[in-house]
């Protein structure tokens, strides 16, 4: 038997599935694609999470947009992460191309030009379906890890929540937030001290501080009411199709604050609203994370403890996470070893830290009688990858070179009008894009504040031989030990958190 037909045979041991699976395209030996033997992942191991990287220009946004397809045509809902802006053209079908023809002849599989049902969303100000949360589902342990907030400054963002509970004061978006800040330190401070102990001025000052700064990167378009539902992501067309639901974050990529802000409440949210579903033939709902490096790179120790956390249980509930950067060392090691499917397209050695980097990520993958890894990432083309995944055990596949299968859909944007065309034909626009600004926290301070104030001058208005005189000493109490010792503290999302922190 020749090396080529024993590799073959290696390829179809390897990636043989007798469950649904997607087909990444052919493997390559020497450079050469072999056709037909086609590399395979299940779907049943798709929430075990992955990771796509590679150098700038080497097919990563195409390759997400493969499996992002492929999981459509499966009945699999998606969820993309768009800072780029490239990946609108999936609601339209691709134009075809010789070199595509030819790609998939090499591959032994045909190519289908087709469109796929998109929704679109935003986390800014651009046009789609807007995504909100109010602060009290956001929760004070979450809100206090985006903040890198100190413990002192935990306890006073708990007492803040727990003040709102006791006095059904709804806190719907940051301006809500800041207001009980001030107020427990201003006109509310006699009434604070007495019934949750003395809160610090200064730090206070400090919270409000980070929280402007993250106004200033547009979270105050992301707090507040309608709160989006995540259940609205795992929809199905009359064709059976998962929507592809595309957020447009491109006018947020130097705001990775919000950027994180947003995906840590989106996956404590489905982390509490998905059941469990065991071992399951296949995920609920898939979520791919483009330059993942912003949510690291700004992150804390407790914000990265955090996201390691969810990503380690997340996929009990059928959701898998992928992240797609240009090189494995912009993930955290803890998270990196998490990661079930591995697709590395090329990476270049300019420099030596470069060549370091290719010896580490080669260290990543199984090792194989059939290639030098180290020398395969650096000469594989454009639209070529190294993948490793797992088979239907949970057992890592055969490393593989592979030629990709191409986009069925547009390998481009969609125009201003056909961007609008897909929005005014949402069924979501309607349901979450108009604002309401109910009474909250906000108004029902500033009311109190207000007839306090008539009150105050009512009585300094008076005789002095009439006015009250009060000789009561205010108790003080730690806040954090007043709070937590309430079970109402435990709530929405601080009870989903403190089950992954267990």
């Amino acid at each position: 038997m020749s090396t080529k037909d024993e590799f073959f045979a290696h390829i179809e041991k390897g990636y043989t599935t007798k469950g649904g699976f997607i087909t990444m395209g052919a493997a390559m030996l020497d450079g050469e694609t072999v056709t037909n033997a086609l590399v395979k992942v299940p779907l049943k191991t798709l929430n075990r999470h992955g990771l796509i990287a590679g150098a700038t220009g080497t097919g990563k946004t195409k390759t997400l947009q493969v499996i992002a397809e492929n999981l459509s045509d499966q009945g699999i809902p998606v969820l993309l992460m768009d800072l780029k802006g490239d990946l609108s053209g999936i609601a339209e079908p691709s134009p075809g191309h010789p070199k595509i023809d030819e790609r998939h002849e090499k591959i032994g599989i045909p190519f289908e030009a087709k469109s796929f049902p998109v929704e679109i969303l935003s986390l800014s100000e651009q046009d789609g379906v807007k995504l909100r949360a109010t602060v009290s589902e956001f929760g004070p342990v979450l809100l206090s890890r985006i903040l890198d907030l100190s413990e002192t400054q935990e306890g006073i963002v708990a007492v803040v929540f727990k003040y709102c509970d006791d006095n059904k004061l709804p806190l719907l978006d940051l301006k809500d937030f800041k207001k009980v800040l001030q107020y427990a330190t201003g006109a509310g401070k006699k009434e604070f001290t007495k019934e949750y102990g003395r809160i610090s001025t200064s730090s206070t000052g400090t919270i409000l501080r980070k929280i402007i700064e993250m106004e200033q990167q547009g979270a105050e378009l992301f707090f507040g009411e309608k709160s989006f539902e995540v259940d609205d992501l795992t929809r199905i067309d009359e064709e059976g199709r998962g929507y592809i639901n595309i957020i447009r974050l491109t006018d947020i990529q130097d705001r990775p604050k919000l950027f994180s802000t947003f995906m840590l409440s989106l996956l404590a949210e489905i982390y509490s609203t998905f059941p469990e579903q065991g071992d399951s033939d296949r995920p609920e709902l898939i979520l791919f994370i483009d330059e993942a490096h912003l949510i690291f790179k700004e992150a804390s120790r407790a914000l990265l403890d955090q996201i390691e956390s969810i990503v380690k249980l997340i996929r009990s509930k059928g959701i898998g996470l992928y992240f797609v950067t240009q090189n494995p060392t912009d993930v955290p090691n803890e998270v990196l070893a998490q990661l079930g499917l591995k697709v590395q397209h090329a990476l270049r050695a300019f420099t030596a830290r470069d060549r370091k980097a290719i010896k580490l990520t080669a260290e990543n993958y199984p090792i194989s009688e059939y290639y030098d890894t180290k020398e395969v990432l650096t000469s594989l083309g454009i639209g070529e990858a190294l993948i490793s995944a797992l088979d239907e055990k949970g057992r890592p596949t055969p490393l593989a070179a592979t030629l990709l299968r191409a986009p069925m859909s547009r390998m481009d944007v969609l125009t201003d009008g056909e961007l609008r065309s897909v929005i005014k034909n949402s069924d979501l626009v309607g349901k979450y894009n108009k604002i309401i600004d109910r009474e909250s926290a906000y108004e029902i301070l500033n009311e109190k504040i207000e007839k306090a104030e008539k009150e105050a001058e009512k009585e300094r208005n008076k005789p002095a031989s009439r006015r009250k005189t009060s000789t009561r000493r205010s108790t003080r109490q730690n806040p954090v030990i007043k709070v937590l010792t309430s079970a109402t503290f435990i709530r929405g999302v601080l009870g989903v958190l403190k089950k992954v922190m267990r």
